[in-house]
């Protein structure tokens, strides 16, 4: 059987402990929603194949990650390899989610997993300003040890806590204390590809947030900025491990055959 994916790429997560890193992959890997998780020692991890490049990133309209997601762009047919009659050809990528710790404690080992990763979500926790806070540090710490064309996609989760866009003191309803316009702002000033607003408890916008990297990582894979033959750029190409599990299933990322079911994995910290 051939192997259901044309690509892996290696994806974390950072940010500080309690913003949902952990339950947004849960809900991308397993579709589900955990209320109350352990708290992260070392990192987890997990898989999953999603599709990147034409039909499928034109039809969840995320083929323009230089400017707004909402901007379509003109495919040419030298954009995409050919079959049939003019049709493209779906091409898969497995996502290798590593979902660090966030706490100080435990920031020196999770740090070194940085280093090898091809796209990373940056997250932070709508409801409390100082997981925002620390998103500089965090990019400054994702900078120093990961490659330069690493892919970041700013997320604010609990977005089901934020029903409304201002910050309104005491409302038990609208919990924000971080606007849309402040974290669109801090994206534009530090560079950041993009910033979404997510909810691991109702799942709007958990796919997205991954298929905009995964997708931006498929268009530097299609400009050549990778050399898929070297680890240290995230990004491997066909031939790079075992097969297993189907395409739009989660797959183990610790090997064994993939299934319908999700796989977490925790490493520990010692």
């Amino acid at each position: 059987m051939a192997q259901p994916w044309d690509y892996i790429a290696k994806i974390v997560s950072l940010g500080d402990s309690g913003s949902g890193k952990s339950s947004l992959t849960i809900r991308l890997c397993e579709g589900r929603f955990v209320s109350h998780h352990d708290v992260t020692i070392g990192v987890e991890f997990g898989s999953r194949v999603v599709p990147v490049g034409p039909p499928a990133s034109l039809e969840h309209n995320i083929n323009n990650p230089v400017g707004s997601s909402q901007t379509p762009k003109t495919t040419s047919p030298n954009d995409v390899r050919q079959k049939g009659k003019g049709e493209p050809e779906q091409k898969h990528m497995k996502l290798s989610l590593w979902d660090t710790a966030g706490q100080e404690t435990y920031k020196s080992i999770t740090r070194s997993y940085f280093r090898g990763a091809s796209g990373a979500l940056l997250v932070f926790d709508i409801t409390r300003r100082n997981t925002f806070n620390s998103v500089t540090s965090w990019l400054q710490d994702l900078r120093q040890l990961a490659e330069d064309n690493i892919v970041i996609v700013l997320v604010g989760n609990k977005s089901d806590l934020a029903p409304s866009n201002t910050i309104t003191e005491g409302d038990s309803k609208n919990k924000r204390q971080v606007t849309r316009q402040e974290a669109e702002e801090w994206c534009r000033q530090n560079k950041v590809m993009q910033y979404l607003e997510t909810s691991a408890k109702s799942g709007e916008n958990v796919e997205r947030a991954f298929l905009e990297v995964a997708e931006r990582i498929y268009q530097n894979i299609e400009a050549g900025k990778y050399d898929l033959n070297d680890r240290r750029s995230g990004v491997k190409g066909p031939g790079a491990g075992g097969g297993g599990g189907g395409a739009g299933k989660t797959v183990n990322l610790g090997g064994g055959g993939g299934g319908p079911s999700a796989v977490m994995k925790k490493s520990g910290c010692c």
